[in-house]
């Protein structure tokens, strides 16, 4: 049995509007909360979904996300949005995304 205690997780993502959002930062420990600390200096919403780091952090830096995430995903993009009160990107052609 391990005894050391689990150390916090964070990934960082980041979308363009365009393709999948990619991973932009990942750690564990202080690279994790030094992760964070950067998000709330920048106003960056921040969303805990264990599950998902785990599944975020098996990727490289600047891989974009498996289709097999795009709808959890979807709803961390939405929920940022959402309390940061901004809209998604513009669409090349003018129109908003929905």
């Amino acid at each position: 049995m391990n005894n050391e205690p689990e150390r916090r997780a964070a990934v960082s993502l980041q979308w363009d509007g365009d393709g999948a959002p990619r991973v932009t930062a990942k750690g564990r420990g202080d690279i994790a909360e030094r992760i964070i600390a950067l998000a709330n200096q920048h106003g960056v919403p921040l969303k805990e979904n264990p599950e998902l780091v785990t599944l975020l952090s098996g990727l490289k830096l600047d891989q974009e996300i498996p289709a097999s995430l795009y709808l959890v995903v979807a709803e961390v993009i939405a929920f940022a949005y959402t309390v940061s009160g901004k809209q998604p990107p513009n669409r090349p052609d003018g129109t908003r995304r929905r």
